[in-house]
Order: structure tokens, then sequence, then C-alpha cells
């Protein structure tokens, strides 16, 4: 099985701290909202806007005005959320990310995913 430093360059992200102590990525998802309600209020104001509640967004990502976003949740720079984007809360968006036209973003963090059901989200 694929583990998170065969998929992820920690270095590139600011989610990093979230994967710490952890072997598979799919261990992070419990403590998605958690970790960005700790973040996001560190963030430096003249980078990252706060738009409404737990929702912080840099101020040079590009968001469609029709993209619904919930909180908790970051969208980090030069990131896009294009048309119709749906971010369902608990999500990070990474830098330069494109989110596309009608795409929704979501976690379902589940106690009980087993390795087999992990072995069908990892690439064979």
């Amino acid at each position: 099985m694929m583990t998170i430093q065969d998929l992820l360059d920690l270095s590139k992200t600011i989610a990093a701290p979230l994967f710490a102590g952890k072997t598979y990525p799919w261990e992070a998802l419990a403590d998605i909202g958690d970790f960005i309600l700790q973040l996001g209020p560190t963030l430096p104001a003249d980078e990252y806007e706060q738009r409404g509640e737990n929702i912080w967004i840099a101020r040079d990502a590009s968001i469609f005005d029709s993209a619904y976003i919930a909180g908790p949740c970051i969208i980090d720079h030069g990131a896009e959320l294009r048309q119709c984007a749906f971010i369902r809360g608990n999500a990070i968006v990474g830098k330069n990310a494109v989110v596309g036209n009608s795409c929704e973003l979501k976690t379902r963090p589940s106690a009980s995913r087993s390795p087999s059901s992990a072995a069908a989200m990892s690439p064979s």
C-alpha cells in the first residue's frame, strides 16, 4: 500500500503537520476540521482573508461568484474555484489547485475504513 511519503511532498503544503505520525493519507481525514480551526486564525491577515465562519481564502486565489464554500476551509495561494464548485467543509484546497466547474470536495472520515477499502483508493 502506498504511504504518505510515497504520495505527497509535505514540504509543499500548509497541511504537513496534519500528517505527522500517520502512515496512510486517509488516517488524516478525521483530523482535518480541527487542524483547519487551529491553523486558520494563525494565517497572516495580509495573505489570507477570513470570509464567513471558519473560512480562510488566500488573497491571490480566484473564486467564482457561484462557488459555494462551507467551513472549516482553507483555500491556499493561487488556487482557483470555478463556476458552481462546491466545497462542503473540512477541506484544504492546496496551492495552485483548481476545483473545476460543478466539482464537489468533501470528506467522510470513517474509523471503520479497512485496508481493503483503502487499497481501492490507492493507485496500483
